[in-house]
């Protein structure tokens, strides 16, 4: 029987309204009382740090926005400068690559002139030395044309002509039929 006597006063305690437009101001009372009270609560103590909670995470976050347009503003000077630095890098590249060429250039036209000068030196020195053993050449042979000369003037003439005039004389002799011819 205790079960059926707590399901009738399980019944009875339960009892809510009938129609879901009818109103409990009992109800309605406490809900308000409880609301406004909570209301005032939370205004008084939980409001205020909220506020201030919300404007320091409002003024963090600006702070940080400020910070990062500062930031994006220097890296971007930052990205300008490094590419002038770059195109000033492969300017002054393409300069010294300009007057590396140059000075090879001038270098290379130095060293043609100096072996064409000495080549001229070496020519000129070999005709100096071609016309040096030439003369003494002529001398020999003049030398052994005299030497002949006289030899087959002492055949001739039976006598030895050995002396210097006579040597003059035939020297002189060759040289107008040098000069002749």
């Amino acid at each position: 029987m205790n079960v059926i006597s707590m399901m009738l006063f399980a019944e009875e305690g339960a009892a809510g309204p009938a129609s879901p437009f009818e109103v409990n101001f009992g109800l309605f009372f406490w809900t308000w009382l409880v609301f406004i009270a909570l209301y005032v609560v939370l205004k008084k103590y939980a409001w205020p740090a909220i506020v201030q909670a919300t404007e320091e995470r409002e003024r963090k976050i600006g702070e940080q926005l400020g910070e990062a347009a500062r930031l994006n503003a220097e890296a971007r000077t930052a990205l300008d400068e490094s590419r002038q630095a770059i195109a000033d890098a492969r300017a002054n590249a393409q300069s010294m690559v300009a007057e590396a060429r140059s000075a090879a250039e001038k270098e290379r036209a130095a060293v043609l002139a100096k072996a064409k000068q000495e080549q001229e030196e070496i020519l000129a020195r070999a005709r100096r030395e071609i016309s040096a053993e030439k003369d003494k050449a002529l001398v020999e042979l003049r030398r052994e044309a005299v030497d002949l000369s006289l030899a087959a003037a002492a055949k001739l003439m039976e006598s030895r002509l050995d002396s210097e005039a006579d040597r003059k004389f035939i020297e002189d002799y060759l040289d107008s039929v040098g000069n002749v011819h």
